[in-house]
């Protein structure tokens, strides 16, 4: 059975003996509690209205996508020149993404892993990120030593502990904010 949501995207159920798989079972004879795609969902459209409440008031035109990837919400404002919505290296998209996990939060009582990019900024700093740590990879293996990064921010951080993992070798980040960095280690 698939249900189609106000933003266009599908989701499915599967039921078994009559309940629906995606929802607990109420424990105080109420509305049983949503699927976690339908919470991730619901963060996503709380996020994508206060950001266009904030695009409006900054009076700036922008694209809103909502999406669910893994295990949280994204949003990508995409447009014309949103360069002042990302700052300079991204401090400003930072900013707004922990403000518009605030709004979630005082909607939901739940803290919000919500992940938003503007732009492709993100996008594009995911790949450049995967490329630093794949070739910091091959440096690990072939001496055999660790190798430690320039001071990333958790987003980035997080890139590159994913690339690492992904191929078969551990990573650890040390130091303090805003100087923490990540220290990739040999097999």
């Amino acid at each position: 059975m698939s249900e189609q949501l106000t933003n266009g995207a599908a989701v499915d159920h599967v039921e078994h003996d009559g309940e629906d798989a995606g929802a607990s079972a109420p424990e105080d004879g109420g509305k049983p509690r949503p699927s976690k795609v339908e919470r991730l969902e619901h963060e996503g459209d709380i996020a994508a209205d206060y950001l266009e409440e904030l695009l409006d008031i900054a009076d700036l035109d922008g694209d809103l996508d909502m999406d669910v990837e893994g295990d949280r919400a994204s949003v990508q404002i995409g447009g014309a020149d949103l360069s002042q919505l990302v700052g300079r290296n991204g401090e400003v998209l930072e900013a707004l993404q922990e403000l518009t996990r605030l709004a979630v939060y005082r909607e939901t009582g739940e803290r919000s892993r919500l992940m938003l990019d503007v732009g492709g900024h993100r996008a594009e700093q995911r790949t450049r990120l995967v490329a630093i740590a794949e070739k910091s990879i091959a440096a690990v293996r072939e001496s055999g030593e660790s190798v430690s990064l320039e001071p990333m921010s958790a987003f980035e951080r997080k890139v590159v502990h994913d690339a690492v993992a992904a191929a078969g070798l551990t990573s650890e980040s040390e130091g303090a904010e805003p100087k923490r960095y990540v220290v990739i280690l040999p097999a």
